[in-house]
């Protein structure tokens, strides 16, 4: 099987849409749009948000928060929420503060470099996130331990993650993406390193269940295997791809969200800290 180091690709997209607010905000969109594992996460924050109270300032914490998508879903869904945003790319977050330059201004955002290996913060967020960042961690519990200790009791961890069954496409040695440490987390596995952590395990469940899997393949792995073999070339082929399989795509994105996945290729969590 072909493989892909999605982070080339992903600077090539951060390339394109560095100095052009509108593309910026399209391709949040895009994002948004074309990866379930958004649509599950967006669900969750505001299932658990609902149950902060909302009458009152509250802080979240974005560990490895990348492009900056879930900060803007963040921010448009909740008046009352204040961001703290990591990552260990610069010129991430370099991207990020011009196009939330006005939050920032405004005291609802700051985007800060972190290891999130040696993040030190003290308990002061109601909330903490962390998107496909742990399977690119081999000491994954330390980093959920510090994780803990920056939030106040009774805090709230979502996290996700591919899964143990996302072999093919993230682990091994013929498999799709490169870049991880590990394979990914079965339910048990989550559970009992959340449970070290200090967390107390609310919520794991399967994502990209077979429906939702087939639509990651339509939307997402064949494309990127195309961008990454022919670069910008494979746009036009991309533009006519989507009149077929993005309808498609949806709706099986949309069923994988209703099904009880026994088994998936992405996998996410919700914890609290003790009180």
């Amino acid at each position: 099987m072909s493989r892909i180091a999605y982070d080339p690709v992903k600077d090539r997209f951060a390339s394109i849409i560095r100095n052009n607010r509108l593309l910026r905000t399209g391709f949040y969109k895009l994002l948004d749009t074309f990866f379930l594992r958004s649509w599950y996460v967006r669900k969750k924050l505001k299932e658990y948000a609902a149950q902060i109270d909302q009458s009152r300032d509250w802080k979240l914490l974005d560990a490895g928060a990348g492009f900056g998508q879930y900060d803007r879903f963040i921010l448009r869904e909740f008046n009352n929420v204040s961001v703290k945003a990591v990552d260990v790319k610069r010129d991430y977050l370099d991207d990020c503060r011009r196009y939330f330059a006005k939050e920032i201004e405004q005291g609802r955002i700051q985007f800060a470099y972190a290891d999130l290996l040696s993040l030190d913060e003290s308990p002061r967020f109601d909330v903490a996130i962390c998107i496909d960042v742990l399977e690119h961690i081999a000491e994954d519990v330390q980093v959920m331990k510090n994780l803990n200790s920056a939030l106040k009791p009774g805090g709230y961890f979502l996290l996700h993650s591919p899964s143990v069954y996302s072999e093919e496409d993230a682990g091994g040695d013929d498999s799709f993406v490169d870049e991880h440490a590990r394979v990914g987390y079965s339910r048990q596995q989550i559970s009992e390193k959340l449970n070290r952590a200090g967390f107390k395990p609310i919520e794991v469940a399967y994502t990209y269940g077979k429906k939702g899997h087939f639509a990651w393949q339509l939307l997402i792995k064949y494309p990127m295997l195309w961008m990454n073999k022919i670069k910008l070339w494979a746009l036009p082929l991309m533009a006519v791809w989507y009149i077929f399989t993005l309808p498609v795509g949806l709706i099986l994105m949309r069923l994988d969200m209703w099904d009880d996945n026994e088994k998936g290729t992405g996998i996410y969590a919700v914890a609290r800290k003790d009180l």
